[in-house]
């Protein structure tokens, strides 16, 4: 039996991109994504999937000399931001590099790869 791995596949996107849709076309957009995860669901293929909201009212936590610092966005240096995920389930790099060449997102924002492992290597 072929060992079973878990690949993340980050939408990287411009802050700025949705806002130049209108309430119809995002709603498209996203019924589209919707769809492209049920269909890797039906496949046994999806482990989970989510949608993040704009980064406006996101916040940045960092731990420094032992104080925390809450940083508020929206980050204006922030030239990209996490639109959402899809954590799969594949035999091979090769399997999630096809899923991310056929996500719709890599239509309007970049969709990287990458397996899920310890952060010490």
């Amino acid at each position: 039996m072929m060992r079973r791995m878990a690949y993340l596949l980050l939408i990287v996107e411009d802050p700025a991109q949705r806002a130049t849709r209108t309430l119809a076309e995002g709603q498209a957009v996203y019924q589209r994504m919707v769809d492209f995860a049920q269909a890797l669901k039906d496949e046994g293929k999806l482990l989970a999937v989510e949608s993040l909201a704009s980064q406006r009212d996101a916040q940045r936590v960092q731990l420094r000399g032992g104080r925390a610092q809450v940083l508020d966005g929206p980050f204006t240096e922030a030239k990209e931001m996490i639109g959402g995920f899809f954590l799969l389930d594949v035999a091979t790099r090769e399997q999630a590099l096809a899923i991310a060449q056929a996500c719709p997102a890599a239509e309007w924002a970049t969709v990287e790869v990458r397996e899920t492992g310890p952060c010490f290597l």
